[in-house]
């Protein structure tokens, strides 16, 4: 059934909308599946079954019910372009506080047009949020800022924190992992749990976290440098994600604020990143987006990329999100990923279709992981324009010919030797974590940097 003369009225313009302020817009990469009724006619369907409608009218359809339909208003079939735009009214509200929430905003946008039998395939490659729905988002509680100032260094613009990723991701004992952990922090900032690394049995958490913690101690006392421990406290059930951090919290005392709580907020979803943002509104929330890949990979034609992806977590509150290596490592990406790092730093940043505006939001940190090392660093930096963020290399550190505290030093370096402007190569000559970062990923430094074993005499 065509439904286009109700939720099409293609008179409709961005900025028209926009200035209303009254629907959340959405732009979608849209193709109609064969034999049926055409572009706008499944446009229309996508937009009603999204709303207010279905694929028959009904009786109990009224003037009100029409005032909150989803209106296609834009489509170039060529580019398989669809915009709609949502009034805010459809979105579900919090009964105890009236806020908003990504439940139901993908519910909504997200939802059964992703199954339709008319629709070949549809994917959200951007969104617009008005201003007087942005504000009943919680946003981001904590930021990078409050991690500079554990590391004592200036909260505005307090440069690179250098991380990493506990390896082997599974396998290790409690004794062991601390161990890894005391080794990097002799020469590094930040570790993350990897996702998958929470309360096996080999590794209890109860007794893995207090010897993180004990490890903390003695590299801060050795170092006489702060340190910073991402601890996963992701769980199907609230209240075992509670227990977990107030666990964390408790065993590492003193050094409490040093803390990040880490939660897979792809596979469990905006209740997990909730819960803890609210649970733990003082810890940085960190957002790993494992499993993301199967519907955000430009290979999947559903569902949504990772721009909006990562433009949904800025709402919801992460403190920081993985943002993948922009093509510079081993992960799906590409260098124009740029505008998804803009997107969650910046008060006004453009996407793919719309410049938002979110008026004094929080920030979300781009976290950088994915096979990342040394000499990639300096080409990484060129093509995001700044170092004010976390990368987290497993590999590039304990892959280290030196072990990973040189390998941590090794990162520090080639990010110092990007912000001096020098050659990597030179710069190396005197910098020997750096240098010998060359002789560990010779592969990549054949590649990168064509003729370094003779000006480095290797």
């Amino acid at each position: 059934m065509d439904q286009s003369d109700r939720y099409a009225e293609l008179s409709l313009t961005d900025a028209s909308l926009m200035a209303g302020g009254d629907h959340v817009l959405v732009a979608y990469h849209m193709k109609p599946k064969a034999g049926f009724d055409g572009f706008l006619a499944t446009a229309a369907h996508v937009a009603a079954e999204s709303s207010t409608g279905t694929n028959v009218s009904v009786s109990t359809t009224d003037n009100f019910t029409r005032g909150v339909d989803a209106l296609v208003y834009e489509i170039d079939e060529a580019s398989e372009l669809l915009k709609i735009a949502y009034p805010i009214d459809l979105f579900d509200r919090n009964i105890i506080d009236g806020r908003a929430m990504i439940a139901s905003f993908l519910t909504l946008a997200i939802g059964n047009n992703q199954g339709m039998g008319d629709v070949e395939y549809l994917k959200m490659h951007d969104f617009w949020v008005p201003p007087r729905y942005l504000r009943l988002f919680d946003g981001p509680a904590t930021t990078i800022s409050d991690l500079w100032r554990v590391l004592d260094r200036p909260v505005v613009d307090g440069g690179f924190i250098v991380g990493t990723i506990v390896k082997p991701k599974l396998g290790l004992r409690p004794g062991p992992f601390a161990q890894a952990c005391y080794d990097f922090w002799l020469g590094g900032d930040f570790i993350k749990n990897d996702e998958p690394q929470g309360n096996q049995i080999f590794a209890p958490l109860k007794e893995t976290i207090p010897l993180v913690a004990d490890a903390m101690k003695r590299a801060q006392d050795e170092t006489g440098e702060a340190k910073l421990f991402s601890a996963n406290i992701t769980a199907d059930d609230h209240y075992e994600m509670m227990a977990r951090g107030e666990f964390i919290l408790e065993t590492f005392a003193e050094n409490a604020d040093h803390v990040a709580f880490l939660v897979d907020g792809y596979v469990t979803g905006p209740a997990a990143i909730t819960t803890a943002r609210r649970g733990f509104p003082n810890q940085y929330l960190h957002y790993h987006r494992a499993g993301h890949g199967a519907v955000t990979s430009p290979q999947a034609k559903r569902g949504y990329t990772a721009f909006v992806l990562s433009k949904m977590s800025r709402l919801q509150g992460a403190s920081g999100i993985h943002t993948g290596t922009m093509g510079y490592g081993k992960m799906e990406g590409e260098k124009s990923d740029t505008d998804m790092a803009h997107m969650i730093c910046d008060d006004v940043a453009d996407g793919p279709y719309f410049r938002q505006e979110w008026l004094g939001m929080n920030p979300t940190t781009p976290i950088i992981s994915g096979g990342m090392n040394a000499l990639r660093i300096p080409g990484f930096f060129d093509n995001l324009g700044h170092s004010n963020l976390i990368m987290t290399a497993g590999g590039g550190c304990y892959g280290h010919l030196d072990g990973a505290a040189a390998g941590a030093k090794s990162m520090r370096q080639a990010e110092s030797c990007w912000r001096a402007g020098s050659d990597p190569v030179e710069y190396a000559k005197e910098h020997k974590e750096l240098a010998r970062a060359f002789e560990t990923f010779a592969t990549d430094a054949d590649a990168i940097y064509p003729g370094w074993r003779t000006k480095l005499g290797v």
